[in-house]
């Protein structure tokens, strides 16, 4: 009973230590970004710091962070510098204004997993606070403008058992090779939340970005055109994924290979003669209100264009009328000049 209650208690714990979920706040990824161009803008370096926040049964709530000085050698990748003075001061700073904000983990502009991140990992973890269960965790974000997909991907440590190390066996001893345990990272489902108040100054924020000369229709197509990009990205990280495998250059992964089948299973049926001709329908539909809409449009703007020019010759003219009149009134200038002429000579003989 006792090694029943035992065995029980561990795994209870096991399930709390692991990581279910990592929440970005939005002042994580301003701060982030800032760091990012104050530091490596235009260059190939990264910048490294340090996310603040809470977790709880395995959800990592980042809310906070700060920058961290950080240089590492790109010729040679185990040679790396981060100031541990510096970030144990910013602690103690922090935990002065905000007690209940404790190390989660750290960030990395990335955009990919560098060979030093497991040792930053282990110099962060010591900064955690004493008792906590849920271990720190690796988030990369992703500050490059193209891209379209939600900019974070974070990361968690495991333990893998690797048994393809040689063993140095005796001479003859066909045993094989001896299981060597090492630590790798593991994906961790990544999402971006919000308090009432960020929600506010984000509205705000984007409200001051925002630009009044594109349309809401221009908005719409481009949040489609994204859409269907990050499609496309994810459909080609399958292939990739699922030839590695059938190549043999991967291990095969049984919950990714049983998510890829649920979205297969989730995709309509094309074949069905229904589904085709509605979509069919669907789409002339849509073509069809797309082209009168073009049309009255055209219409509409021939109309103005004549009503336009009606208003211009009513309000100036043709210009032959002023000529007619121009010349009357030179006429009738020299007809006058010669009278009076006429009449003084008429005088002068008198």
């Amino acid at each position: 009973m006792a090694t029943t209650t035992t065995t029980n208690s561990n795994e209870a714990a096991a399930s709390l230590s692991d990581v279910t979920e990592v929440t970005i706040h939005p002042l994580v990824l301003l701060s982030a970004t800032d760091h990012y161009h104050r530091v490596a803008r235009g260059t190939r370096k990264r910048a490294v710091g340090v996310l603040l926040g809470s977790s709880s049964r395995g959800a990592v709530d980042a809310t906070n962070s700060f920058a961290v000085p950080f240089e590492e050698d790109s010729k040679n990748s185990e040679v790396f510098y981060l100031d541990h003075n510096y970030l144990e001061n910013m602690l103690a700073m922090f935990r002065k204004v905000h007690a209940k904000e404790r190390v989660v983990g750290f960030y990395s502009t990335g955009p990919q997993i560098r060979s030093n991140d497991l040792r930053i990992f282990d110099l962060v973890k010591r900064f955690v606070p004493q008792g906590t269960i849920t271990p720190p965790v690796f988030v990369i974000i992703d500050v490059r403008p193209g891209r379209e997909s939600i900019p974070t991907t974070a990361y968690r440590v495991v333990e893998e058992v690797d048994s393809n190390v040689p063993a140095a066996g005796k001479k003859g001893d066909n045993g094989g090779g001896a299981a060597e345990v090492r630590k790798t990272f593991a994906h961790v489902p990544s999402l971006i939340g919000a308090m009432e108040a960020e929600e506010v100054g984000v509205e705000h924020l984007l409200r001051d970005i925002n630009d009044p000369t594109v349309s809401t229709v221009a908005n719409l197509v481009k949040a489609k055109l994204s859409g269907l990009s990050t499609l496309t990205e994810k459909l080609v990280e399958m292939k990739d994924y699922l030839t590695a495998v059938s190549n043999g250059s991967m291990k095969p992964n049984s919950e990714i290979i049983a998510n890829m089948q649920a979205i297969v299973n989730l995709l309509p049926n094309l074949n069905v003669e229904e589904l085709v001709r509605s979509m069919l329908v669907k789409n002339n539909d849509m073509h069809m209100v797309i082209y009168l809409s073009a049309l009255i449009r055209c219409v509409i703007a021939l109309h103005d264009l004549v009503l336009n020019k009606i208003a211009y010759n009513e309000e100036v003219g043709d210009g032959l009328g002023e000529v007619v009149v121009g010349k009357v009134k030179k006429v009738d200038k020299a007809d006058a000049g010669e009278e009076k002429k006429e009449d003084d000579d008429a005088k002068a003989k008198k």
